[in-house]
């Protein structure tokens, strides 16, 4: 396919971007530099003036700690955007943060990762918001995809490659071969489910009420979902939690260890290796040959958890493994697209249009 002299000369006058807007987790890729950004997809508000006063790892510090007319929200749920100012906001601030050190005439083409289960109005959304937000051009492309370029798996070829990538707000399952999506599933638990069993299991084990920020802690150090052989007790990893008593409303600090968190998660990965199940069980048996011999791949910051890879290998009988760097599987793949879009303009989601009621 012939290049278009005209499209490299613009793409020179342009900072053109990737960004992986995540639940959880922003961050942004510019042509030719690689990562440069990842923030909290957390926006601070004052109620009283619509006034921003901080976004991403500023408003991040603030969860929780705020007055009464200011709040600390994340405008995105499961992947999709339940606040579309307040997301525009924060695109137009990553925007300008990849721009800030280079003088550039055009707007950017921007593309943007998705969940593949959203709706043509959530795409829409995505798209519309990001426009506003100061982009020329936008793309979208499924997360699932985006995360298998990432891993640097052979998409085109006609083989069978299996993606779980477990992110704030949804677990994607997907099975890709030529270049397409042939089996996906999009479950709404994830790491934010987590972190919300983390916090149910303190209060109803412990009577013990914590933060959200606490329970991602206590996720990220000790969290573990499976053991290969029954560990000694010496052998757990602890830590402290402390929070409310809500017997006695007064402040309480308490040693929990690895076998806590494991139960307190139990719930939640039974129905995350459940999906990857049925998504097996739907597969074409000639891709499931290929799988079986490449096995499946962990992406996002949920692959990072203890034993979760041996657990899927021991539930499914398929060798299961983490890729290098899961967190930046999305954004890095996204990237990938955006220095070849040539060869990758196929990967990329369409966008229909919606029709106003007659």
């Amino acid at each position: 396919m012939l290049k278009n002299p005209f499209s490299n000369f613009f793409s020179n006058l342009s900072q053109d971007i990737a960004i992986d807007l995540g639940t959880a987790n922003c961050l942004v890729y510019v042509r030719g530099r690689g990562i440069i950004l990842s923030e909290p997809s957390v926006v601070a508000l004052n109620k009283k003036t619509n006034q921003v006063l901080a976004i991403g790892r500023e408003a991040e510090k603030m969860v929780g700690k705020t007055p009464s007319h200011i709040v600390a929200i994340r405008p995105l749920v499961s992947g999709v955007i339940s606040d579309f100012e307040v997301t525009e906001q924060m695109l137009r601030y990553l925007i300008e943060r990849a721009k800030e050190d280079k003088f550039t005439i055009l707007k950017p083409r921007v593309i943007v990762g998705i969940p593949s289960g959203v709706t043509e109005v959530e795409k829409k959304a995505v798209v519309d918001a990001t426009k506003s937000a100061g982009a020329r051009e936008v793309f979208l492309i499924d997360e699932p995809m985006a995360a298998t370029i990432g891993a640097r798996m052979a998409i085109h070829e006609p083989a069978g490659n299996f993606i779980v990538d477990i992110g704030g707000g949804t677990t994607e399952v997907a099975v890709i071969s030529l270049g397409g999506i042939v089996v996906s599933k999009s479950l709404r638990i994830a790491g934010d489910k987590l972190n919300a069993d983390i916090i149910q299991y303190a209060q109803e084990r412990y009577k013990l009420l914590i933060g959200v920020r606490t329970a991602e802690k206590i996720k990220i150090s000790i969290g573990v979902v499976y053991f290969e052989k029954e560990p000694n007790k010496s052998d757990l990893k602890e830590m402290p939690m402390r929070g409310r008593n809500l017997v006695t409303g007064l402040p309480e600090e308490i040693v929990i260890s690895q076998n806590d968190i494991k139960k307190a998660l139990e719930r939640s990965i039974t129905q995350i290796v459940s999906e990857i199940k049925n998504t097996i069980e739907v597969t074409p048996p000639e891709l499931l040959a290929d799988i079986m011999k490449k096995g499946i791949v962990l992406a996002g910051g949920g692959a990072l958890l203890r034993g979760l890879d041996k657990l899927i290998t021991k539930e499914t009988k398929i060798p299961c493994a983490v890729m290098e760097d899961p967190m930046t599987a999305v954004v890095r793949g996204a990237g990938m697209v955006l220095e070849n879009l040539d060869e990758y303009h196929d990967v990329l989601v369409e966008v229909e249009e919606i029709q106003p009621p007659k």
